[in-house]
């Protein structure tokens, strides 16, 4: 199993304050005997539809030398997670949880924009100090 990521705790906790009940830490995902595994996976009561609403997060902090080195490590992950997640549980949507100052400064360029919606990236925008979140981005 991999090391979790620096904020991992944050999300959770802010996960947790947001209403969802955190179900996997991590979420293990096998297809054709690889083992991978989204960092979490949690499930929250929606009471207008009668049902329950599931998703998996992929937690990044972007805390390294390079964003955009950082940022191609986490679009790989999440492609591969989607489409495992597709085969064995297509009920759970995936998301990038991603730090508001990285969010504010990077993905709000241009090309990083077109890549998120080309790809249909769901994001998940967190303060980790205050371990909050701030925004869905579907």
């Amino acid at each position: 199993m991999s090391a979790k990521d620096l904020f991992h705790n944050a999300v959770k906790q802010a996960l947790q304050k947001d209403g969802w009940t955190i179900t996997h830490d991590p979420f293990p995902l096998t297809v054709d005997d690889i083992n991978m595994a989204v960092d979490l996976g949690a499930e929250k009561l929606i009471a207008a539809v009668k049902g329950t609403q599931k998703i998996a997060v992929e937690v990044k902090s972007f805390v390294g030398a390079s964003n955009i080195t950082e940022f191609h490590t986490a679009l790989r992950q999440f492609l591969n997670y989607r489409i495992a997640l597709e085969v064995k549980e297509p009920d759970r949507v995936l998301y990038l949880a991603v730090p508001s100052d990285t969010f504010k400064e990077f993905f709000v360029l241009p090309f990083i924009q077109t890549v998120i919606h080309r790809h249909q990236l769901r994001l998940v925008v967190y303060r980790p100090e205050q371990e909050v979140i701030v925004t869905w981005i579907n």
